[in-house]
Parts: structure tokens; sequence; C-alpha cells
């Protein structure tokens, strides 16, 4: 089994295991320290949080930049929205509680990442400001940047590429952000990209700016 496969098999059996009191549960302590495998790497473990409608670019983002990354021999790994709610969130519907739990159990895989030394994106629409906040309390304030991938609605849904925003609209799709459910933009990101004005070369480049600059820090 992989380490990536072993840390979401981690996630799943905890949160099975939900039940159990606290004093049942012994954190295991990686024997390999954070820091060791960042040393060995050559760069800072970091989570980056790409928040913002559907279509408006997230998961394209984070793919292109997880692949520039890579090729440079980074560690990392890419936490899209869509592909957990096909395993790990596939029990949760699109209420606000549900969106809230959803961003939690993201935010508790993309600390296991983090304590391995990855470069962790995440991609995911996270509508509430509240719920983003709590998970970025969970970080600390130099593990943990946030993107806000702000695109018009008008754009969103011209671009449209699952078509959601069209079954939204025909009743298809209830609880839809940006048409049935609300989306609150961030207040203060590390980052803003206009995508729906910037090419894709332009977010590509200023993301990739402000992570490098984050796991290219002097290490300690």
């Amino acid at each position: 089994m992989s380490e990536i496969q072993e840390i979401l098999t981690l996630v799943k059996d905890n949160i099975i295991n939900s039940d159990l009191t606290l004093k049942n549960i012994v954190w295991c302590s990686h024997l390999e320290k954070r820091i060791h495998r960042e040393v060995t790497q050559g760069h800072r473990g970091q989570v980056v949080w790409l928040t913002g409608l559907s279509a408006s670019g997230k998961s394209t983002l984070a793919r292109i930049v997880d692949e520039n990354l890579s090729n440079s021999g980074l560690q990392t790994v890419v936490l899209d929205g869509d592909n957990l709610r096909h395993g790990l969130c596939s029990d949760l519907g699109f209420s606000i509680a549900d969106r809230d739990e959803n961003v939690r159990r993201i935010g508790e895989v993309a600390k296991l990442f983090l304590e391995q030394g990855f470069v962790v994106l995440v991609a995911l629409v996270s509508p509430i400001r509240e719920t983003r906040y709590k998970v970025r309390c969970s970080f600390s304030d130099a593990d943990f940047v946030e993107v806000h991938c702000k695109c018009d609605l008008a754009i969103c849904r011209e671009r449209d590429p699952k078509g959601l925003y069209a079954k939204a609209d025909n009743g298809k799709i209830a609880e839809f952000t940006g048409v049935t459910s609300p989306y609150e933009d961030p207040t203060n990101p590390e980052l803003i990209l206009h995508t729906g004005e910037q090419t894709i070369e332009e977010s590509v480049n200023c993301l990739l700016t402000l992570v490098l600059s984050k796991v290219k820090s002097p290490l300690d």
C-alpha cells in the first residue's frame, strides 16, 4: 500500500470509529519527524486552500501547479472536492451542515499530508467563511494560505464545464452554490486570483510565485 493510500485509510478509520471517546484514542506519531523530511526533500510542507465558485478554476489551477511543482522535485498532492466526494465524503450531501463536515474532513486529510512534508493543494468550493476560518485555525499561520479564485457568477455560468449550473437552474440539483446556496467571499486571503479576467497562465504564475515563496523559505 502506498503512503497516500495509508493516509486516506487512516482518515477513513478515524471517521468510522468517531464514536470512541478521546481518552481511548492515542495519536500515532511518525518515526520520521516532519522537519527531517522537509530538510531531506529541500522544501517545506504547505497547505494551499483554493476556494471559489464552481467553474472558477480551482481544480484546473491546482492540477497545473501540482504538475509544475512535482516536475521540479517537490512532494505534492491535490485534494479535489469532487474526487473526495466519490469516496471519503460520499456519505455527505450539500446542506450547510454536510458542507461544513466535508470541509472539516478534507482539512484533516490535508493535515496528515502536511505532517509528511507535502505541499497540499486543496481545490474545494468551501462556501462558508466561518467554516474556512475554523479549518484555517487548525493550522499554524506559516502552514496555511487561502487563495480566492474570484470569478463573476455570470462567467462561471457561461463556462459551466460540468453542466451543473444548467442542472441547478432546472431544479435538478438542490442547494447549489451561487444559485440556491450562498457563497461567502474570503475577507483576507493571501492571494486573490481574478480567474474571470486573467489568463490561465497568469493565474498559474501568481499562484506558483506564492507557493514557492512559502515552501522555499529557509528551513529550520
